[in-house]
Formats: C-alpha cells, structure tokens, sequence
C-alpha cells in the first residue's frame, strides 16, 4: 500500500461515537483538514446501543406504568404493549440519529472513511493509520475507539444471542422475560431493571458489593433500593456470580453469599458489569502506546506518550460518559489547536441514571466529603413537600445537598426522583461556577416547579427551609 499526499490530513479521529464525531466537528470548524474512520455506524455505541435508544425503551416503560396508574389522574385506561412496537421505535429513533451525524460530517466537510482502523509505525512524526486497503497519514490522531461490555468467559458469562445477553441483546429482546437476572447494579443494570419491571418481568439483581449504585451517595442509593423492591424487584447484595449455564428452559446462574452456594433458573441474565476499553487490534503495543488498567494513558487535554497522538472517551480513564468523551473531544482539539483550553476537572462530571427513580448527581457524596476531612452542611427536601410535585403525582424522592460548613462552597449535590436528569444540571453549573450558599439562596426559583426543591434543599443546609 502506498501513501498519496492527498491522504494527508491535519486531523484523524478514529471512532464516530460522542467523542469522535465531536473531535471531528470541532477540529473542521477551526480550519483542519478532518477524516474520521469509523467501521459501523455513525454515533458509536452511545447513540446506537446505549444512552438513546435505552431512553426510548424505557419511556415505553414508563408510560405502561403511568397508564396502569391512570385512575390516580382521574382517567380510565386498560393499558397493553407491543414489545416488537417499543424494539422498533428504539432503533427507528437511533437510526434518524445516526442519520444525523451523517449530515454534520457533510456539512462540516469531514471525510468519513467507513472501515476498521490500525496504526503503523512511519517515517514522520506520527504514525500512519490503515483503514480498510488504504493507508494514510495526519500530522495528528485521535483515538476515540469506545469500549465494551464486561464478559467473563471463565464462567460462562458471555453472550450466546439467545439466554445470555449484555445491554446490546437486552436491547433487542424478541419476548418478554418471566424472570430475569441482572448482574450488576450501576446505571446500566438499574436501567434494564427497571425497563423489564415495567413490563412486568420478576428481576433480581445481584451486586458483589455490599450496597448498590456504590458510585452514588449511599442515602440515595438505599432510597433507589427501597423503591425498586416496593415494585418487586429482588436485591442480592454481597452475591457473586459463579457459573452461567444455558439449559433447555432457560439459563442457570450459581452465586454464592455468605460462603454458600446456590444455584437459580431464570429465562434471561444481562451481564452489566462494566466495560472494557477498545485497544485491541490497532497496533498500540507495537507503538508503545501507554495503557493504566487496560485504558489509554493520557494527559489533562488527551495527549498519550506517543508524539501526535491523543486519546479520549471510553477507550481513556473512566468515568465512562458520553458527555465526558464529547468534552473531552472539544478540549483535545482545542489543545491541539494551540488555544489554551479549560482541563477536564471530573469532579465536576453529572452522572445520570434513567431509571424510575431517576438519579442524578455531582461532586462528592457525603461519605467522601467526611473521608477527605471536610466539615459539612448538608440539606435535604423531599418531592412530598413540592406542589409540582403533588401535582404530578411524583411524591417519591429527595433532593441533598452538600456544603463546606468553613467556605460555603457547594460540594456535591445528590437527587433521587422524577425528572432529576434534568433538574442536576443548576447544580451542575453551581459548582462549575463556585457558587457560595448566600449565592444560591438570593436566586429565584420560579413557582411551580420542581426546581423549586433545590432551593429548598440549600436552604436546608442552613436551617432557612421554609416548607419543611
């Protein structure tokens, strides 16, 4: 394979995913000559398997449940679903979507190279990238190469298309489980559990550690159990997976808690325990690539060890978030433009979970706060005090707050509830902006809004609430 000059580009983003396509989009508009590389499709996992058609399963999910409750708003309904229907609508809206990042890549002239990528050792500062039977070179590169599930073929734990599936055959199921198995309790596991439920399967879910949601403040996590089970949902803390097995009438798991061993029948188990990052493949080890936990080692703009090339996203260091990669892209290029950007800080990442309850937060939980030394304030106000709440029929959360009792700076924020995704991110730009506490109680909320419970709960913190 020879090299033409006109395969030279400024930029090479390899993988289209929020990261990616990001990086692309970005380095086009300030003047690179751009190419991204990319073997499926455009948007990566996030918009084709993960964060956008997961959201539109579980609003089928949700409207199934609220149509159930329909005589609490004063309606009739004898509610039904379609699961074929709600499979359809999910990749109908991750199709259009993709569709989209097709046209930003026209309309920002970038060259889309539709193939698996490698890098070579080559002449010039930075190495060559191969895609499909052609090769090129770019005075930089951009990993932005995702990750994946966790599997764990020692025990069996792997997806076979049938019994065994991770978030991607969770996605596309063809019938409805009568009793499912979750294998890990963070968001994507919550997610499934929470989508499955509502349509009624029997869900258990197992988590070796002793709590669930253990990145999450544990009141709030114990809030999200304590609402799950009111629903049916079966917690199995402190349980480890043994053994899958597919059988004739399902698939078995064998855990063990507390020494003993059993072993359970279910019809379906998703494994949701991790991802593991995307360097296989791509010649990192012949270049030296350096790698921490499996992960690319970068710096605080997405530089590695290697001259010209930088990583972001997934394939880097968690916390493993669509918005972090699609941050993260804007800064590498920005960096690699020579503009100077802001460094990530990712204590000031939100982290969201869509499940019923939803969970959203930023900062430090209270353990941590009490861990790193700091003397705190902490206020709290529940959905059942708010009138929109009420109004909704949405009584069930809270809304905590976390403040240095010395500065009054605003540590962390933790909600449980109906649309906290939303509301976190005043939270999210309070912290960014270093806002004092006499800042955010002199702000006015509008009325009747949930937002209203943020206020509230800062005022809380310093015994002001006026609606407790």
């Amino acid at each position: 394979m020879t090299e033409k000059p006109t395969d030279h580009f400024d930029i090479i983003v390899i993988g289209a995913g929020p990261g990616g396509y990001v990086a692309a989009i970005r380095a086009s508009q300030l003047g690179m000559k751009t190419a991204i590389v990319e073997k499926a499709d455009m948007g990566g996992v996030c918009l084709n398997w993960g964060c956008i058609p997961t959201k539109a399963m579980l609003r089928s999910s949700e409207m199934y449940a609220h149509m159930q409750n329909a005589e609490h708003y004063g309606l009739s309904a004898k509610p039904g679903f379609d699961l074929s229907a709600i499979v359809k609508r999910s990749r109908d809206i991750a199709g259009k979507l993709s569709g989209g990042i097709d046209f930003l890549m026209k309309k920002n002239k970038v060259t889309v190279i539709k193939a698996a990528a490698s890098l070579h050792a080559s002449d010039s500062n930075t190495p060559s990238v191969t895609a499909g039977d052609a090769t090129y070179s770019a005075d930089n590169i951009i990993l932005a190469t995702g990750a994946r599930a966790r599997t764990i073929e020692s025990i069996g734990a792997v997806p076979d298309g049938k019994t065994i599936w991770t978030s991607r055959e969770a996605m596309v199921p063809e019938t409805l489980p009568k009793k499912l198995l979750v294998v890990g309790s963070g968001a994507i596991g919550l997610e499934f559990a929470s989508f499955y439920n509502g349509l009624g399967s029997e869900v258990t879910v197992i988590e070796v550690m002793d709590r669930i949601l253990l990145q999450e403040d544990a009141e709030i996590a114990a809030l999200a159990q304590k609402s799950f089970e009111k629903r049916g949902v079966n917690f199995m803390t402190s349980t480890e997976l043994q053994a899958v097995a597919p059988t004739k009438k399902g698939v078995d798991a064998t855990i063990t808690k507390d020494g003993a061993s059993q072993t359970l029948t279910f019809d379906n188990i998703i494994l949701a325990i991790g991802v593991v990052a995307n360097t296989e493949d791509m010649g990192l080890e012949e270049l030296g690539v350096e790698l921490e936990k499996g992960a690319i080692k970068t710096d605080s703009y997405g530089a590695t060890n290697i001259s010209g090339l930088y990583a972001i996203g997934d394939v880097t260091a968690p916390p493993w978030l669509a918005h972090k990669a699609s941050h993260e892209a804007v800064i590498c290029v920005e960096a690699i433009a020579g503009n100077s950007p802001h460094a990530l800080d990712k204590n000031k990442i939100p982290a969201c979970t869509y499940c019923t309850p939803q969970i959203a937060s930023i900062g430090l939980t209270e353990e941590k706060a009490l861990a790193e030394g700091h003397e705190i304030r902490i206020g709290r106000f529940p959905f059942q005090g708010n009138g929109k709440a009420l109004a909704m029929g949405e009584t069930e959360g809270l809304v905590k707050v976390i403040f240095c009792d010395e500065t009054g700076e605003l540590l962390g924020a933790h909600l449980i509830g109906a649309e906290v995704t939303e509301l976190i991110q005043g939270f999210v730009t309070a912290i960014g902006l270093e806002t004092t506490e006499e800042e955010l109680m002199q702000i006015v909320f509008p009325h009747p809004t949930l937002s209203e419970m943020m206020h509230e709960s800062v005022l809380d913190a310093y015994d002001k609430v006026l609606h407790l």
